[in-house]
């Protein structure tokens, strides 16, 4: 099944497509199949279709796609090259498709990724009270940095209900 899935790099057409999937898998009623749902602590969109432009618009940075054999999306992940570091955000997986392996998949990908553009280092940021969250990507290498980011003020990545703050992890690339 997995070893079905395609990885692809997004446009600005998949645009819609992923303001869609990274809304179901975040936040409304939708979200609240899936594990990932930050729907509890935020209020609001995730992202909308502005945003996504505006992350694509830099040459360093992409989205990758991860598309079923029948052409449905069903994941997607961020990453920007910020020198030796590739920044990897807005980690998304279809809520009914969630516990699939489709989100180590893309981790996967952004990690070959990384290292095809020489990166020694890969850089996250999550939600600080996400407990289930930070222990799935330590799960995968990754290591708290001690760091911490404040939460964006901007409501188009939705209304916190309580405060929030970003901790920083890192996993290092052999």
């Amino acid at each position: 099944m997995l070893e079905e899935l395609q990885i692809k790099r997004a446009s600005t057409a998949d645009v819609l497509a992923l303001e869609a999937l990274v809304n179901s898998a975040y936040r409304g009623e939708q979200s609240m199949q899936g594990w990932t749902t930050e729907a509890h602590l935020l209020g609001g969109q995730r992202t909308d279709a502005a945003a996504l432009l505006d992350l694509l618009a830099p040459s360093e940075a992409t989205m990758l796609l991860c598309i079923t054999p029948d052409g449905q999306l069903c994941g997607s992940v961020y990453l920007q090259l910020q020198g030796e570091t590739l920044y990897m955000g807005m980690l998304s997986v279809a809520p009914n498709r969630q516990a699939q392996g489709i989100g180590k998949r893309l981790l996967e990908a952004a990690e070959t990724h990384a290292r095809q553009h020489a990166c020694l280092r890969m850089r996250i940021t999550v939600i600080s009270v996400r407990t289930e969250l930070i222990a799935w990507y330590e799960r995968h290498g990754y290591r708290q940095t001690g760091g911490t980011e404040p939460f964006p003020t901007d409501i188009r990545f939705g209304i916190p209900r309580q405060p929030l703050e970003l901790l920083v992890m890192e996993k290092e690339l052999e």
